[in-house]
This record gives C-alpha cells, sequence and structure tokens, in this order.
C-alpha cells in the first residue's frame, strides 16, 4: 500500500555509489550514516506491516461486532413480538403448582 510512494527502499540505500571528489567526503562517513538510515527504514516497514496487521484485525472485529449487533437486534425484535416475554421457567413452574393446589385442594 505505502510502498508506490516511498521512493527508495533500505536495500536502494545500502547499494547506493557516491562519486568521490578530491574535497568530498569521507567515506566511512557517508557509510555509517546511511547504515543508520537503513536501519530506521527497516523499522518503519516493521512498524507499517504491524500497524496494517492490527488495523485488519480491528476492521476483522468491528465486523464480527456488527453481526452479533445485528444478531441481537433481530433476536429482540422477535422476543418483542412474541406472546409474552416475562414469562419464564420459575413463573411456570409457580403457575402449576398453584393450578395443583386448585385442583387437588392442596393447601
Amino acid at each position: 500500500m505505502y510502498q508506490e510512494r516511498i521512493l527508495l527502499t533500505s536495500k536502494d540505500i545500502l547499494e547506493k555509489e557516491f562519486k568521490i571528489d578530491t574535497r568530498g567526503y569521507r567515506p566511512q562517513e557517508v557509510d555509517k550514516y546511511l547504515d543508520v538510515i537503513i536501519r530506521d527504514y527497516e523499522e518503519f516497514a516493521r512498524i507499517l506491516k504491524e500497524t496494517e496487521a492490527d488495523k485488519k484485525e480491528i476492521i476483522e472485529d468491528n465486523i464480527r461486532l456488527k453481526q452479533e449487533i445485528r444478531r441481537l437486534r433481530t433476536q429482540l425484535d422477535a422476543l418483542k413480538e412474541g406472546p409474552t416475554s416475562d414469562i419464564n421457567n420459575a413463573d411456570l413452574l409457580r403457575r402449576l403448582s398453584n393450578l395443583e393446589k386448585i385442583i387437588y385442594g392442596k393447601e
């Protein structure tokens, strides 16, 4: 993604040859400095790769969470439209117990 916007790679920097003039820079100093630049470039590339992986993971999590929200909203709508959503097993057992008391005359 970023490769088309970056002109130099660490390999390009490493292999760059400079013409030496009589009043030019010291080649050892230039090489040392270029080594530092190469290390930075490689670290930037690693950071970008990690960031892209994190971004992809976050996007996938976001999609998964949106699907979960959609599913839960559908379930909630179905429960709201259903007969009585307030009844649970304990209520049913209590009602059965009361009916049995009435039918069998037990208190």
